[in-house]
């Protein structure tokens, strides 16, 4: 059976009828620019993951770069951020004219490594004004924010969560991810675990001036019509994507359950297969001490918490394109996230920390793979790419 990498058509037959009468009744309604369904996806955002403030923004992208451009980092600036992720993560900071300070990745979890985190700062800052580190829970577990936040608290500089992959993710102490730092950046492009019908994104973060802020760059920083207070852009999430995403919120988390089943039984039917590295959840344990019983266990305030959410079921293999070549051969999905680490992008060329070392990032980007994981996949689907696999 063809068996994809992700099927959105799965889960829109779930909620079809509810959406269809959402979109039925934006339209009718005719109000596409912000206005009540993007205020009300805010608020819900905002208490989901535990932050004052949520600004609904155009992409999971502009969602950084309105971070970066509401914090002022610019030119002579400086930002520290791990060399494997999505371009967005460093592009945006190039689009300002300020330079990403490129990272190596702790070897377990794939995010940023605290200790090379350290060592370039120690390095570049005094030829480069740095200013922010933009940690990225990738493939929705948590980086690790106690060293993190410990280290930008001690030397000043802001923490901007790129938690585009992590909506729903809980670090050790039970916060849930883009709640910690700054400002948190999500992203609801239609493949993520809370996907919009096209782009979308939102920031959160606890500074009420900040927030403010944001809330004019989003509407190139005009308070009022054709008053600008300030230079912004057009950041503006659309109504109809929010109307979509105020309809699948509800479900959420028992999406992410399906997809911690799904992993939990990866997990179980690789072990027999010793050259295969599957993931690997950092904290689970810890949870206890921070009050929180289990991984998919209750907080005090009712809500569901989880170690890892999936975004991404990835595995380490050897000889990964003789895997590829299998799969397309048995209509199965998989993906390579990511092929190239930043420091060997040709668009990076020139950038001061691309002449590095990063042993980790470059050996993880040779062999990892990802594995269909989505919630409504059967253990017979399991069977065949475990099969296949194997």
């Amino acid at each position: 059976m063809p068996i994809p990498l992700l099927d959105l058509k799965a889960q829109y037959r779930q909620i079809r009828q509810d959406v269809e009468a959402v979109l039925l009744k934006t339209a009718e309604e005719q109000l596409f620019i912000l206005g009540p369904e993007v205020q009300r996806l805010e608020h819900s955002i905002a208490e989901y993951v535990g932050s004052e403030h949520a600004i609904g923004v155009s992409s999971g992208t502009d969602a950084l770069l309105l971070s970066l451009m509401a914090l002022g980092i610019g030119p002579g600036d400086g930002v520290i951020l791990p060399t494997f992720s999505f371009f967005a993560t460093a592009g945006v900071v190039s689009r300002l004219h300020a330079t990403p300070v490129f990272v190596d990745i702790d070897p377990v979890t794939y995010n940023i490594d605290p200790a090379a985190m350290a060592r370039a700062y120690e390095k570049y800052n005094g030829t480069l004004n740095i200013k922010a580190i933009i940690p990225v829970h990738l493939f929705g577990q948590s980086a690790d924010m106690h060293a993190i936040m410990s280290f930008a608290s001690a030397h000043g500089l802001h923490v901007i969560e790129d938690a585009a992959q992590a909506i729903g993710t809980a670090y050790r102490d039970g916060r849930r991810v883009g709640s910690i730092g700054t400002a948190g950046c999500f992203s609801f492009f239609p493949s993520k675990n809370l996907g919009a019908f096209g782009d979308g994104g939102i920031i959160t973060t606890n500074d009420d001036e900040l927030a403010q802020r944001m809330r004019l760059m989003r509407v190139h920083g005009a308070e009022r019509y054709y008053y600008h207070e300030m230079i912004g852009g057009n950041f503006r999430l659309d109504a109809l994507q929010a109307a979509v995403l105020n309809i699948k919120l509800p479900y959420l988390d028992s999406w992410h359950e399906g997809r911690r089943r799904n992993a939990a039984r990866y997990n179980e039917l690789l072990a027999t297969l010793p050259d295969v590295l599957t993931p690997v959840v950092v904290y689970e344990d810890e949870r206890v001490e921070a009050g929180i019983e289990n991984a998919t266990g209750v907080g005090e305030d009712g809500a569901l918490r989880f170690a890892h959410i999936y975004n991404q079921y990835c595995v380490r293999v050897p000889d990964r394109d003789a895997v590829m070549k299998r799969f397309a051969e048995r209509s199965i999905g998989c993906a390579v996230y990511y092929p190239v680490p930043f420091h060997a992008q040709k668009c990076f060329t020139g950038i001061p920390s691309c002449g590095d070392a990063f042993p980790v990032a470059d050996d993880v980007c040779r062999d990892i793979l990802a594995l269909p994981v989505y919630p409504e996949m059967t253990t017979e689907m399991q069977d065949v790419v475990v099969a296949a696999l194997a």
